[in-house]
C-alpha cells in the first residue's frame, strides 16, 4: 500500500518537473523572440539555467520514486 503512494508521489514530482522542462523551453523562445541588450539577456538566461537545472533534478528525483516504488 504504501509504494502505491510513493509511485504516484514520483508521478506527480516528475509532472512538476516536466512542467519546469516546458516553462524553460518556452522562455528561451521568448528570449531569443525579444532579442534584449547582451547583458538583459546574460541575466535572464542565468536564471533560467537555474530553473533548467533545478527542474532536470526534480524530475530525476520523480522518476527514483516511481522506479523504487515499482522495485520494492
Amino acid at each position: 500500500m504504501n509504494l502505491d503512494i510513493m509511485v504516484y508521489i514520483g508521478g506527480v514530482t516528475t509532472a512538476i518537473g516536466l512542467a519546469g522542462l516546458i516553462y524553460c523551453i518556452l522562455e528561451a523562445k521568448r528570449l531569443k523572440k525579444d532579442k534584449p541588450d547582451p547583458d538583459v539577456a546574460r541575466v535572464r538566461l542565468r536564471t533560467l539555467v537555474a530553473v533548467n537545472m533545478g527542474s532536470v533534478a526534480v524530475a530525476f528525483m520523480g522518476l527514483a520514486f516511481v522506479v523504487l516504488g515499482l522495485m520494492l
